[in-house]
């Protein structure tokens, strides 16, 4: 997986393909999953192109590794 460039002060973007390598869940199922509000929306980064925020996603993770320690 490509490693999102980090600018100081400024959050990580990650692409689709990253995203998908990172929760290790199918794009349709994370469109599935935001449509009922349960993944973070993706940021408009154009009128075709869009992104995640990297701690959206790292906290959603979290959440995910905190549900299954309860």
């Amino acid at each position: 997986m490509k490693k999102p460039t980090e600018v100081p002060g400024s959050p990580a973007i990650l692409r689709k393909k990253q995203v998908v390598a990172m929760v290790g869940l199918s794009a349709s199922t994370i469109y599935s999953l935001q449509k009922s509000g349960s993944f973070p929306p993706p940021v408009k980064l154009s009128v075709r192109a869009m992104g995640w925020l990297s701690a959206d996603i790292e906290h959603w993770l979290a959440e995910r590794a905190a549900e299954r320690a309860a």
